[in-house]
C-alpha cells in the first residue's frame, strides 16, 4: 500500500466555462464537493487531460471536483487503485476485464485508441515482417505484452515467421530500448506510443502499428485498449460524479483539439525537448481520441480480446475467455 505522503499531491480548482463533448448528456446532479481522485504518472498523458479539466473548470461544470494524485509509476497506480486510495487511473482493458472477472465490479471508460508500434531507423533495410528474421528486436512490456502477443501472431499468419525464435529478442523498459535503438544496438523496437512519437520526431519510421495488427485480426475501427478504470463501488456511490468525469474527459479532448492555446498549459507536462517532439506527441494524442459508440467499441474489443485470450492464454487474460458483461461505463448507473 502506498504511504499517505505519496497520495497527497493535488491540483487547484478553477471555475472557467466548460463545453461538453459530442454525444454527452447534460451534467447529472452531484452533491457539492463530490470528489474524483485520479492517479497520474510523471509525464503521463492523463496529467495533460487533468490539467485542462482543472484550468477550464470542466469538473465544476460537470458536478464534481477533480483531485490529482501524482504517482511514481504503473505499479504504484495499480496498488493505489486496488487499495481504493484512488477513484480512477488509466489502465489496460485486459487488466480491467481480469479484475471484473474476479468480482471487483470494475468499469472501463475508453481513453485512447493510440497504441504502440514497431519502430525502425529511417534508412533501415527492414521493410516488412519477414525482414525481422535474424534481427535484434527490442520488446517493451515483457513476453506477455498485448502488442507483442499480437505482433507475434501477425508474423506467424502473414509471414510464417516465429519471431520468438527467428529474431534476437531483448525485453526491457521503453526508455532503455529507445536508447538502444538510437545507439544502433537494436535493429527494431516495439514501443509504447509516446516513445514512438519521440522517435518519429527524430526521423524513425513505423514498420507496423498495433492498430494495423488489430485491423488484420478483424477490428473494424480504432480500438481503445486503455481507458479510465473505476471500481464498482465508486460507480454506485459517486454515480453522478463518475458520469460527470466521463463528460469532462471528452470535453478536455475537444478543447485540446480545437484550441491551440490550451497546449501552452500542457506543454510543460510533456517533457518535449524540441518543437518536433512536441508536435509528434500532440498529433498522436489527438489521433487517439475515441469517437465511436460504446456498442461499436465493445464489438471490436471483444474480437481483439478473444484473439489475445487464444494466443496468450490464462497467463495473459486470466480465467475469462471473453470480455465480461457490463465492463464498459455507458451511462447506466450500476456496478
Amino acid at each position: 500500500m502506498l504511504s499517505r505522503r505519496a497520495l497527497l499531491a493535488t491540483a487547484a480548482l478553477s471555475s472557467l466555462p466548460a463545453t461538453l463533448g459530442p454525444g454527452l448528456a447534460p451534467p447529472a446532479r452531484a452533491a457539492a464537493g463530490e470528489t474524483i481522485r485520479i492517479g497520474v504518472l510523471p509525464f503521463g498523458t492523463a496529467s495533460w487531460e487533468a490539467a485542462i479539466i482543472k484550468a477550464r473548470g470542466l469538473d465544476a461544470a460537470n458536478g464534481f471536483t477533480l483531485e490529482t494524485v501524482k504517482l511514481a509509476g504503473n505499479d504504484a497506480a495499480r496498488i493505489a487503485f486496488q487499495g481504493r486510495q484512488l477513484d480512477t487511473i488509466v489502465g489496460d482493458l485486459i487488466w480491467a476485464a481480469r479484475l471484473r472477472t474476479e468480482g471487483r465490479g470494475v468499469k472501463f471508460v475508453p481513453y485512447s485508441t493510440t497504441e504502440g508500434a514497431l519502430m525502425v531507423p529511417a534508412d533501415s533495410p527492414i521493410q516488412g515482417l519477414p525482414d525481422l528474421a535474424g534481427k535484434r528486436l527490442g520488446v517493451a512490456g515483457g513476453a506477455l505484452d498485448k502488442n507483442w502477443v499480437l505482433l507475434r501472431a501477425q508474423a506467424r499468419e502473414a509471414a510464417r515467421l516465429d519471431l520468438e525464435t527467428a529474431a534476437r529478442i531483448a525485453y526491457g523498459a521503453p526508455p532503455l530500448l529507445m536508447q538502444k535503438l538510437e545507439a544502433g544496438e537494436l535493429d527494431a523496437a516495439l514501443l509504447y506510443w509516446t516513445y514512438c512519437a519521440r522517435l518519429e520526431a527524430k526521423g524513425y519510421r513505423r514498420l507496423i502499428s498495433a492498430d494495423d495488427i488489430m485491423r488484420a485480426f478483424g477490428a473494424k475501427g480504432p480500438v481503445a485498449l486503455i481507458g479510465y478504470l473505476f471500481e464498482g463501488d465508486t460507480v454506485r456511490h459517486k454515480a453522478a460524479a463518475v458520469e460527470g468525469f466521463a463528460r469532462a474527459s471528452a470535453a478536455a479532448k475537444e478543447v485540446l483539439a480545437s484550441d491551440p492555446s490550451a497546449w501552452t498549459l500542457v506543454r510543460p507536462l510533456m517533457a518535449a525537448e524540441d518543437e518536433a517532439t512536441f508536435e509528434a506527441l500532440k498529433r498522436n494524442f489527438l489521433a487517439g481520441t475515441p469517437r465511436r459508440p460504446i456498442a461499436t467499441e465493445r464489438d471490436d474489443a471483444e474480437t481483439i480480446y478473444a484473439t489475445l485470450a487464444r494466443l496468450g492464454g490464462e497467463r495473459l487474460v486470466g480465467d475469462a475467455k471473453a470480455l465480461p458483461p457490463d465492463l464498459y461505463l455507458d451511462g447506466a448507473r450500476n456496478g
